[in-house]
């Protein structure tokens, strides 16, 4: 219908013109401008219908609002130092673990060496602590196992000292008294005797030989009471010193046992060893930490490249002084591009991701590119815009939004055909 009316106008436009001589009348130019009017009527109705049947009978929808993304990674240095190489130039492909800067390493080297003797004498000093845990360990024992043998040592002499000594010294002391009393009276017999004989002797009345012996039993009796009497002061001496040896037992098990209780009450010297060792321990955990802490910043001296890509934005020079979170370049992965098109809100009514999209770049003509729809944006893009529109001014023009979409892309037949990020794209997706 409407290539009819495009014909139809067509035809008029090419029509020839009248002849000079034969100018229509008044009355037959009225009726050609309404035929005219007429036709460009038709024309906009069939344009209208056009439009209106591809916006709904189509199969795909079309953006040219479209652009190339990629996941664009920026290197920034995670210490400070002094640049002493740069490994790469502006638009150079790198591959991931690439060197891309190097930073002057002597500095976090000389720390690493610090730490590295840090932890050794750790190690040393907790090597030490253990060495003194095993040796108060054995000495402690050593000391209570000895002090335990004393202690029974003591006791068996005390036990033998009140058991048999004495007794024994009591025993004696009791015969040498009984002796002394059985001297006693045969001593003040003897001397009764001698006594009542010396006035017989005086008056002859006995002899003289008989006087004499007499004489002589007094003065043995009296002889042996002086023994018996020595042999008792001994017995008694012999009971003060078995007295004094029980004493003196007592004392040293006093003593034994006060070194037992000594010897176990160094059992929390060992106690206190063993914590100067975890301590050690802790010691030389915290010092490997830092000697692993120290490798860690001394292996951030070399920027690698986190991803392949093509180097962009480089501002880092040979000699800069850097910090950590300066920008120093930008990687981007030419090979992990997507297509980031935005859509009428009007035109997705029929999308949905896992449909087929076909992508004509403005960098290369007559190339088409292949994707996938991805997903769909959770808001228009006005709406993510660092300010939104505020629409209750009551000035309010609709406007019809644009919600972006993500496409990914498939490998092209065309090598060549690289698509950069930020590049103009054209989208279409299959609808149907």
């Amino acid at each position: 219908m409407g290539n009819n009316s495009f014909e139809s106008v067509a035809t008029q436009q090419s029509s020839p013109d009248p002849p000079l001589g034969n100018h229509p009348s008044p009355k037959n130019r009225l009726p050609s401008r309404r035929i005219w009017a007429l036709a460009v009527g038709v024309v906009v109705l069939c344009a209208v219908v056009v439009v209106t049947g591809f916006g709904v009978f189509s199969d795909k929808v079309t953006t040219d609002d479209a652009q190339v993304d990629g996941h664009i990674t920026s290197v920034s240095p995670r210490i400070s130092g002094y640049v002493d190489k740069v490994a790469v130039n502006d638009n150079q492909h790198v591959k991931a673990g690439d060197l891309l800067v190097r930073i002057d390493p002597r500095d976090y080297q000389a720390e690493v060496d610090q730490a590295i003797a840090a932890y050794r004498a750790g190690l040393a000093q907790a090597q030490s602590a253990k060495v003194a845990v095993h040796l108060t360990r054995d000495t402690v024992a050593s000391a209570i196992q000895g002090s335990l043998a004393a202690e029974a040592a003591s006791g068996s002499e005390l036990l033998r000292s009140q058991e048999s000594q004495q007794q024994a010294a009591n025993a004696a002391l009791k015969a040498a008294e009984a002796a002394v009393e059985a001297k006693r009276a045969i001593n003040l017999r003897s001397q009764a005797d001698l006594a009542r004989y010396r006035p017989l002797l005086a008056t002859a009345d006995i002899s003289q030989l008989k006087f004499d012996a007499v004489q002589a039993t007094a003065q043995v009796s009296a002889s042996e009471l002086a023994l018996a009497e020595q042999r008792l002061a001994e017995a008694r001496k012999a009971v003060d010193i078995a007295k004094a040896q029980t004493a003196a037992a007592t004392a040293q098990l006093d003593r034994s046992r006060a070194l037992v209780r000594q010897s176990q009450a160094k059992r929390q010297e060992i106690q206190e060893r063993n914590a100067q060792y975890h301590y050690a321990m802790a010691e030389v955990g915290r010092a490997r930490a830092k000697v692993n802490l120290a490798k860690l910043r001394l292996s951030y001296t070399e920027i690698r490249a986190p991803i392949s890509g093509v180097v962009t934005q480089k501002t880092v020079q040979l000699g800069d002084r850097v910090s950590p979170g300066q920008l120093l370049l930008t990687i981007v992965p030419l090979d992990q591009v997507y297509i980031t098109a935005n859509f009428k809100e009007t035109q997705l009514a029929g999308v949905h991701p896992g449909q087929r999209a076909v992508i004509q770049a403005d960098m290369y003509s007559g190339v088409t590119f292949e994707g996938t729809v991805d997903s769909i944006s959770g808001a228009a893009g006005s709406r993510q815009a660092l300010l939104p529109p505020q629409n209750a001014t009551g000035n309010f023009v609709k406007v019809v939004q644009r919600v972006p979409v993500k496409i990914l892309l498939k490998r092209t037949a065309h090598p060549n055909a690289v698509l950069r990020p930020g590049t103009n794209v054209r989208a279409s997706i299959y609808v149907r």
